[in-house]
């Protein structure tokens, strides 16, 4: 196969680290060699617009966030979504969001919080918007419509911008995607422990894997049967480990329509802010 064009990866949204930088690198790079797609990893780190990641037509494959994903037109193509080693995830591609805050903070309850600050990260995010407002819809009807939160902290853009935002002090409570927060404790367990989960919010599909609609059929073709079958391989499977994933799962593209599900039952709530 000779892909008529150079093809990038980005694994930009599960960088936690530079450790984990290379880890996915090195989980793309043997995807890519199973394939026999060459893949250039693509860097541009946030600040940079993450929108115009997926936009670019030189997707091979790329990290694309569920709701995003779900509202693009047109859509880029899906190839897997990965499937946490976690027993919360049971086998599933999905993911959840863990609303954080300071190890030795007071709180024991996310009622606790109310009244306090909550940070939040931007509003295209399931995981740092759409997700904690959902969770917070009941005790926002509850409390007869009023704002929960004396200040929202926010955008703080990333999940490492939530955990900093919580560690300095800035807020008291924010929302963490739980895959990110997995490979956080795998490898920068000393932040890790610095916080401690209050709640968490029910499941949904996780952010999964795409390339652009530009991408030929066969070069497509050849990188979803890679990914999905790399948990097969031996050396797919200890670079799957590393980064708590026991596989790429297909995906049903309609299921991520429950991301703008929850975003409607919000606005319907009255409930249009996270705070």
């Amino acid at each position: 196969m000779d892909p008529p064009q150079t093809l990038v990866s980005s694994h930009r949204m599960y960088d936690v680290n530079p450790r984990t930088a290379a880890l996915w690198e090195a989980l793309f790079r043997r995807v890519g060699e199973r394939a026999g797609v060459p893949l250039t990893p693509l860097h541009a780190p946030h600040p940079h617009p993450i929108h115009t990641i997926w936009a670019r037509s030189d997707l091979g494959l790329a990290f694309m966030g569920g709701w995003p994903f779900h509202r693009a037109s047109p859509q880029p193509i899906a190839l897997g979504a990965p499937v946490p080693d976690d027993p919360i995830a049971a086998g599933r591609a999905v993911y959840w969001t863990d609303m954080i805050v300071r190890a030795d903070a007071p709180f024991v309850t996310l009622e606790d919080t109310f009244g306090a600050r909550l940070a939040w990260t931007v509003e295209g995010s399931h995981s740092g918007y759409n997700a904690p407002r959902y969770l917070l819809i009941e005790p926002f009807l509850a409390r007869g419509m009023r704002p929960l939160y004396g200040e929202a902290v926010g955008p703080v853009a990333t999940p490492r911008g939530a955990i900093d935002a919580v560690l300095e002090g800035r807020a008291d409570i924010a929302p963490l995607d739980g895959f990110y927060h997995l490979l956080l404790q795998r490898h920068e367990p000393a932040t890790a422990e610095r916080l401690r989960v209050l709640i968490r919010t029910p499941t949904a599909p996780i952010p999964l894997l795409v390339a652009s609609q530009s991408a030929p059929a066969e070069v497509v073709a050849a990188l979803r049967a890679a990914l999905l079958t790399l948990h097969e391989d031996a050396t797919g499977a200890e670079k799957l480990a590393d980064l708590r994933l026991t596989r790429f799962a297909s995906i049903n593209a309609p299921d991520y329509a429950l991301i703008e599900a929850w975003n409607r039952d919000a606005h319907e709530a009255g409930y249009h802010s996270p705070y």
